[in-house]
This record gives structure tokens, C-alpha cells and sequence, in this order.
């Protein structure tokens, strides 16, 4: 068998841990997908007449959705981070380092068990923005690919930069800690609220962070706004994040256990 071949065995074994994992321990992935929906429903039927400026509750909901779902990844995410610290420091990472598997199989099967928990949990959230008269009755078949796409790049990313996380922490409350700046830089963005309607001190802030150009590009793709080069600085942010947490994550795991 070749060693690409052992990799894709043991990378899909490893995935599999991570799924049963998740299955039987649910409670994490629950209480980080209460965040977003908890905001959902916050912003809309609380303060969605008031933020939506006059334009009424249904276009609202309409604006907050994408960046609610952007900010599903971020949340779902921080699970990763615990889980991937857990392993670490429960001693199950010294006996994988002892036996014949593929090294990188470890980190690869918590990336894909990640990024499949990140699609479903969005595919939950987005459910019940539907439930709450979200629609994108415009939108075409490829740019809901295409959408569907952008949410797996990012989820894709931010997943490497979790498992980073993960790995640098000395235990799972601070890899919960270290991972809440995914969560957090949502709220900073232009997810609630329009970017010219922030303090010109703070706009180039929420401008320039991976979540905004996302954001904008989703809606662009679901909504039919303007996209402008938000799809190509989004691309961009997910190929340098997913490359930066792919090293950072493989140079702390490949360190000699102390």
C-alpha cells in the first residue's frame, strides 16, 4: 500500500473517532450553536424593526443572516480548539505517536470532523432563519454553490487556526478561551450593522478582518448586492489563514513531547 494510500486510511479512521466522538458528546456543539441563534433571534425580533432603520423586520432578517452563519463557523470552531487540547493532554496523542499510523492522520481527521460538524451546525442555523422568513428567492443555482463553497473555505480555515489554538493550550479551558476572539470578531464586523454607519475611527477596524469581506460576499451571492473585490479579499483570507493554521498547527505537533 502506498503511503498516500495509508494516509487517506488512517486520516478517514481518525475522522471517524472524531465523528463518535461528537455523537456521543453533543453537549459542546449544542451549547456553541446556542450563541448564534440565540443573537438570531435577539436582533430580529428584539431590535430588528430599530437596527433595520425603517426598512421593516423582514429585511433585516434578510441582512443578518449571512453574517449570522459566518459567525456559526467561528462558534463551532472554538469546539474544535477544546477537543484537539483534550487529546493533547489526556495522553491519547503519546500512544498514537507510538504506533504505526500515519502522523499527520491525527490532525487531518479532527480538520475534516470539524469542517462536516461547521456544515451541519450552518445548515441548522440557516434552517431557522428560513423558519424566521429568511428566502433568497433570487439567487441562482451556482451562486448558492458558490455560497455553499465560501462557507466551506472558511469553515476550512478557521479550523486550521482552532487546532492551532488547541495545540498551544495548556488545557481545555484555555483552548476555550484562546479560541473566543473566532466568536467575537463577528460582533466587530459588518454582520449587525452597515460599515458606514460605525465611527470613522472604527471602520477600517471591521473593514479589514476575515469575516466582513465574507459576509458581504455571501450576501452578494444570496441577496444579489453589490460584491465588488469583497470576493476576492474573502478567497484571499481563506487561503493565507488555512495555509498560516496548517503550519502553525504541523510545526506544534511535530514538536518532541516534553
Amino acid at each position: 500500500m502506498s503511503s498516500f494510500s495509508l494516509a487517506v486510511r488512517d486520516s478517514s479512521t481518525m475522522l471517524r473517532r472524531n465523528l463518535l466522538h461528537a455523537r456521543r458528546y453533543p453537549s459542546l456543539t449544542l451549547n456553541l450553536l446556542l450563541t448564534p441563534v440565540m443573537l438570531l433571534l435577539l436582533f430580529v425580533y428584539i431590535f430588528g424593526d430599530t437596527m433595520s432603520g425603517g426598512a421593516g423586520r423582514s429585511a433585516y432578517i434578510a441582512y443578518i443572516v449571512p453574517g449570522i452563519l459566518l459567525m456559526t463557523i467561528g462558534s463551532t470552531t472554538i469546539g474544535t480548539a477544546v477537543s484537539v487540547s483534550t487529546d493533547m493532554n489526556e495522553g491519547i496523542i503519546a500512544r498514537f505517536r507510538t504506533m504505526a499510523i500515519h502522523r499527520s492522520s491525527v490532525l487531518f481527521g479532527h480538520v475534516a470532523g470539524s469542517v462536516l460538524q461547521a456544515i451541519m451546525s450552518v445548515v441548522l442555523v440557516g434552517a431557522v432563519g428560513v423558519a424566521m422568513g429568511f428566502r433568497s428567492t433570487d439567487a441562482t443555482v451556482l451562486e448558492w454553490l458558490a455560497a455553499f463553497g465560501l462557507l466551506a473555505l472558511f469553515a476550512l480555515a478557521f479550523t486550521w487556526i482552532a487546532v492551532g489554538m488547541g495545540l498551544g493550550s495548556p488545557n481545555a479551558e484555555a483552548a476555550s478561551n484562546n479560541a473566543m476572539p473566532l466568536i467575537l470578531l463577528p460582533l466587530i464586523s459588518s454582520a449587525f450593522v452597515p460599515l458606514d454607519s460605525m465611527p470613522g475611527w472604527f471602520q477600517p477596524i471591521a473593514e479589514y478582518q476575515p469575516f466582513t469581506p465574507a459576509i458581504e460576499t455571501l450576501r452578494g451571492l444570496l441577496l444579489g448586492t453589490e460584491i465588488g473585490n469583497n470576493w476576492w479579499i474573502a478567497l484571499a483570507w481563506c487561503l493565507g489563514l488555512t495555509v498560516l493554521g496548517h503550519r502553525w498547527s504541523k510545526a506544534q505537533f511535530n514538536r518532541d513531547p516534553k
